[in-house]
């Protein structure tokens, strides 16, 4: 899983997080997106790495700008049960 966190600038309600979200999930393959108006972040879970020219075109389309991005692996949670 890849996980990648937008710091987005111009989000100012809820609508706008619906926004994004909805560009996002339109337009790319993703498991899970969030955004938080208030943090100005959006939060992406993918299986595999998205193309961040295509991802920052899209989020530009909706008149809100990319600021600063990271990109990591994330692992699965393994949990053991020890008798």
């Amino acid at each position: 899983m890849t996980k990648t966190v937008l710091k987005i600038d111009g989000m100012m309600c809820s609508m706008c997080e619906a926004h994004i979200n909805d560009a996002v999930r339109n337009n790319f393959k993703v498991k899970k997106v969030t955004s938080s108006h208030s943090k100005g972040i959006t939060e992406i879970l993918s299986e595999s790495p998205l193309d961040f020219e295509a991802l920052k075109e899209v989020i530009d389309k909706t008149g809100y700008k990319i600021i600063s991005s990271d990109i990591s692996e994330e692992t699965k949670k393994k949990f053991r049960f020890f008798k």
